[in-house]
């Protein structure tokens, strides 16, 4: 059975409510009936409440761009699960780049996270990828099973049944440089085998596995051709309706 592909959009901190509203007003006739693939967009928390209601009706799951691992506490700025699933959003990514480049994200704090997505019934995009310099000393297969590994620690394979994994070269990200659909579908094939050590065959063989990385109009149905490549985490392109819609519908 192919798996079926997910493309999903990350915000990052862009648009404000308003701006969602009309995004989803601009984008949803231009993917109306669009059921090959699913459609995740990942908007900043303050934007959730309206991409819930203006994606109300449609086959768009709406995802968070973070959680913390407890429900609830003493967490200034933070956001849990239960908090998510409370305003109707199906989705979160966990463990970004820029998590952890820029506020101490770490493996371990990414398994944290992880158990407290799917304990609160949420599907987890969990982010992989290494930066240049790793790129550059052929450490990419190291970095990526290391990872998984602490990523996916005393994680079941029945508890993850829905888990999604995103690989994304740090040095890809933003910059306009795009790893050749071959350099990801290899480093895909490497993620695919860890699962396969930690979860099982079975498993391995259904987890769907992203690019993310300057994936635009342009190179999305050359990324999307490689079996390997199940989908796409989509940023600054995923901000323009009609930019999104021609990477949805490759």
């Amino acid at each position: 059975m192919p798996r079926k592909k997910v493309m999903a959009a990350n915000w990052k901190m862009y648009k404000d409510p308003a701006q969602t509203r009309d995004f989803f007003r601009d984008f949803l006739p231009l993917v109306s009936g669009h059921d090959r693939d699913d459609i995740v967009i990942c908007p900043p928390y303050i934007d959730l409440h309206a991409a819930v209601e203006a994606a109300k009706g449609s086959n768009i799951g709406i995802g968070g761009q973070n959680l913390h691992w407890k429900n609830e506490g003493a967490f200034t700025g933070e956001i849990s699960g239960p908090m998510l699933t409370g305003l109707g959003v199906t989705h979160v990514i966990i463990g970004h780049s820029e998590r952890r480049q820029y506020f101490g994200e770490t493996d371990d704090t990414v398994n944290l996270r992880l158990k407290a997505a799917l304990e609160a019934g949420l599907l987890p995009i969990v982010c992989v990828g290494e930066v240049l310099e790793e790129r550059e000393a052929g450490l990419t297969d190291n970095v990526l099973r290391r990872q998984c590994v602490r990523a996916f620690h005393a994680v079941s394979a029945k508890k993850a049944h829905n888990l999604v994994v995103a690989y994304e070269p740090v040095w890809a990200i933003g910059t306009g440089k795009t790893a050749t659909p071959e350099l990801a579908a290899d480093a895909h094939a490497v993620i695919r085998s860890e699962a396969t050590e930690i979860f099982g065959g079975e498993f391995a063989a259904k987890l769907r596995i992203l690019y993310g990385g300057s994936v635009k109009p342009e190179n999305a149905s050359s990324l999307m051709a490689q079996e390997e490549i199940d989908g796409a985490l989509v940023g600054g392109a995923s901000l323009e309706a009609k930019s999104f819609a021609a990477i949805v519908k490759y």
